[in-house]
């Protein structure tokens, strides 16, 4: 069995989706954008109720968290028996341990790209993505049982605080982890895009990675949501790529909810450079 699994992590709203259709751009050498609906075929979702149900060989009674991750493992050794030499699997969950179970195993693992944004941004897209008022979603990214019911397209997600998903992601461990930060791929997406690829032992082509950055571009990606909708929109939200900016909590979020996001996650908000931003 090969640890072949490269996990996309991170918290949700926090890019993971961008990196993907980059991923899936670049390694594709498309000529012209793929579709956002294509890049289900560039990766795994460890949180796929149809992946479940294949592993159980039966019905899942979602609505049991004990039930649903007794499955977890085969899930992913399903994933890992393809022999590839590389697996892409998309996670929001935390890197820890729920209801005993391992969530992010390293026997199964070969390294993991995690991506952090700002939570004062994060905010105002979680809360639009899942229709929760800002308080409702302040108060959620600072618990650290926060978590993700089962709906009709995914499993239980188990995030956590938001503190504490980027610290139990990015302290290093059993494989190696490499973090970016959104707000980096945005300002200097040829640098932090082409690192990924060099962590990946992929060789960067500079104009295959121009393109493959402009094609994950989001005027491109709001251009084919507004044409022909994104598998992966909410039914909570009216789009799923709105504006991709830094900075706009700002305007947007009320001091209160500030000062309490800053109080609560002030060490790795510091630490990652956010505090006083």
């Amino acid at each position: 069995m090969k640890r072949s699994i490269v996990w996309l992590a991170s918290y949700p709203k926090s890019g993971n989706t961008w990196m993907r259709i980059f991923l899936a751009n670049y390694l594709s050498d498309a000529q012209k954008p793929l579709h956002i609906n294509q890049i289900q075929q560039f990766g795994f979702g460890d949180s796929k109720p149809e992946q479940y149900r294949a592993a159980a060989g039966r019905p899942v009674d979602f609505s049991s968290p004990e039930a649903t991750l007794h499955l977890r493992d085969r899930v992913l050794q399903r994933i890992v028996a393809n022999n590839a030499d590389v697996n892409f699997v998309k996670t929001h969950n935390c890197r820890n341990i729920a209801f005993g179970t391992e969530l992010i195993p390293p026997r199964f693992t070969r390294q993991a790209i995690y991506i952090l944004r700002n939570p004062l941004d994060l905010l105002l897209s979680y809360a639009r993505h899942y229709g929760m008022s800002h308080a409702e979603t302040a108060e959620a990214i600072g618990r650290a049982d926060n978590a993700n019911a089962p709906d009709a397209t995914t499993t239980w997600q188990f995030l956590g605080s938001w503190s504490d998903h980027v610290k139990d992601w990015t302290q290093g461990g059993a494989f190696p982890v490499l973090a970016l930060r959104y707000e980096d791929l945005l300002d200097d997406p040829q640098t932090h895009f082409a690192k990924t690829l060099d962590f990946m032992g992929v060789p960067v082509v500079p104009e295959r990675l121009d393109r493959a950055i402009r094609f994950a571009s989001f005027d491109e990606l709001k251009k084919q949501e507004d044409a022909g909708g994104f598998s992966e929109k909410s039914p909570n939200a009216d789009r799923f790529f709105a504006k991709g900016q830094a900075g706009q909590w700002k305007d947007e979020l009320d001091p209160a909810l500030v000062t309490k996001v800053r109080r609560e996650h002030k060490r790795m908000m510091k630490k990652y450079g956010y505090y006083s931003v």
